[in-house]
């Protein structure tokens, strides 16, 4: 038994189950065991929870019983799960830093699957949480140049704070066709064709985003044929072939920790909210996006029980 103590909402995700913009015949995360099943509402999401284990109903897992773990889990008080279902926190990470694992993780995934260069010009397209963490972590290379494109401007001075070299909006790109590696992690389609036109010759666009049913028009009859530019669909429910012959999920998941001790996540949240203003929160999410980043939602702590 885990009593929750917070949980995050993944706001491009979660959005696209909140209008009903995601396939009624895809299952909601195969992945995700607290997510079986296909898409039907009303229905509980989320994957970030973190709390602490109150009861063990094996005699072998009483040592649990006062540990703070972290759970892909949707947003709830109290829930039950098998210890392989739960990830012990490090004892030098805090629950609000700990919330911002499953971001985190992605933004490792998406590295990996770029991997990005010495000396490259890189760009990150989209600046909500999963696009800054990966700013974060691409500022850490040796690299060119790292552009950081988003229409917000609160996103954009984040992006700067955490490592971006220039940040605009899309409207203000003047380069074209410059770029090595470009991450598209905005949540719109329409994204995808700003991406090709950053890309050079032989250049590769790795698109982090879902979404859902939402559609656009892509550019693809132009330059794009002769580009040679490789387009890679990157999630994080997987690891890719190149790497899973030495890495597995654990593997990545304390690189996502080590990494979530250096970056200041934490600075990307906006409003802590309790649960029941739920609604409250997702309107802000909806209409705010200028406002809104990190929404957490906080449960009554243990001492209040």
């Amino acid at each position: 038994m885990i009593q929750t103590l917070i949980s995050a909402i993944s706001a491009g995700t979660e959005l696209l189950f909140l209008r009903g913009q995601v396939p009624t015949d895809l299952e909601i995360d195969s992945a995700i065991p607290a997510l079986n099943g296909t898409v039907r509402y009303p229905l509980r999401y989320g994957y970030a929870c973190v709390g602490c284990v109150t009861r063990a109903g094996e005699e072998k897992d009483k040592d649990w019983i006062g540990r703070t773990v972290f759970a892909f889990h949707p947003h709830t008080s109290h829930f039950i799960a098998s210890t392989a279902q739960i990830i012990p926190v490090p004892g030098d990470l805090t629950p609000h830093q700990a919330v911002f694992l499953p971001n985190m993780e992605t933004a490792v995934n998406l590295v990996m699957d770029g991997q990005p260069g010495i000396g490259e010009r890189v760009a990150v397209i989209g600046l909500g949480v999963v696009g800054l963490l990966t700013v974060a972590l691409l500022a850490r290379f040796p690299l060119e140049s790292l552009l950081a494109v988003d229409p917000l401007p609160q996103r954009r001075n984040l992006a700067l704070a955490m490592g971006a070299h220039v940040a605009l909006r899309p409207e203000d790109l003047t380069e074209r066709a410059t770029y090595d590696l470009v991450y598209e992690v905005s949540g719109a389609p329409v994204a995808l064709n700003t991406a090709l036109a950053l890309t050079g010759f032989a250049g590769r666009i790795v698109i982090g985003s879902w979404y859902g049913l939402k559609q656009a028009p892509l550019d693809l009859g132009g330059a794009f044929h002769r580009s040679r530019i490789r387009l890679l669909a990157s999630q994080v429910s997987t690891i890719d072939p190149r790497w899973s012959g030495r890495w597995d999920k654990k593997r990545r998941i304390d690189v996502a920790w080590t990494m979530l001790r250096s970056v200041d996540a934490e600075r990307l949240i906006t409003h802590r909210l309790p649960v029941e203003e739920a609604p409250a929160a997702y309107r802000m999410l909806e209409q705010e996006p200028e406002h809104t980043l990190q929404v957490l939602f906080e449960y009554p702590s243990l001492g209040s029980l």
